[in-house]
């Protein structure tokens, strides 16, 4: 690959990372659960992005920092155990509130489905590497089509593009990045299917 294909890959991999996916994802399904209310899409996509993104993503930079694994995205497979767990621990602590603050139900119904994509996850990297990206992408743009309707096929170019980054640097094979822009919508749309 060229230098200026790999640099490409590389914002892409950043850019649309699960962590920023989750962020945009959280804001426009609150948008919609609260019936366009500012301030409460705010204050539900902000208190949820620290429990779906900002925590999880933390945790991933400090190990990578301490030596514990081979970088942010965590790369090797075998090292990947611990940060899903604890990215499944914060979900699970932002569920809670979500719960205690009677969150609306999309939002709950939404969460539950990034954490069945999240366990699915877990499952599949006890033997085999999935791609988290592609699987938030893919679950990304499939629930945002089954809210927002059809139209919005039009995001999965962007779910192509975060495969494409993701074997461009190396981080994993065509068929690891098909089975998570699979995984994400089959799981994560089932789950948020049966909750609605």
């Amino acid at each position: 690959m060229d230098p200026i294909g790999l640099r490409a890959a590389r914002i892409v991999t950043e850019v649309l990372s699960p962590a920023v996916v989750v962020v945009v994802l959280l804001l426009s399904v609150s948008w919609q659960a609260t019936d366009y209310d500012v301030a409460a899409t705010l204050g539900w996509a902000l208190l949820l992005a620290v429990f779906y993104g900002v925590l999880p993503m933390a945790f991933l930079v400090l190990g990578a920092r301490r030596g514990r694994w081979d970088g942010h995205w965590v790369r090797d497979r075998e090292h990947r155990t611990l940060p899903l767990v604890m990215c499944l621990v914060s979900a699970l602590a932002g569920m809670a509130v979500m719960l205690l603050g009677d969150a609306p139900g999309a939002l709950v119904a939404l969460a539950w489905a990034m954490i069945g994509t999240l366990v699915a996850c877990l499952v599949i990297t006890r033997w085999w590497k999935v791609s988290v990206h592609a699987s938030v992408a893919g679950g990304a743009a499939a629930l945002v089509t089954l809210l927002c309707g059809p139209w919005m096929l039009l995001l999965v170019p962007l779910v192509a593009l975060v495969c494409w980054s993701r074997v461009v640097v190396r981080d994993h094979t065509v068929a690891q990045v098909v089975a998570g822009a699979l995984l994400g919508p089959v799981v994560g749309g089932a789950v948020f299917l049966a909750l609605q």
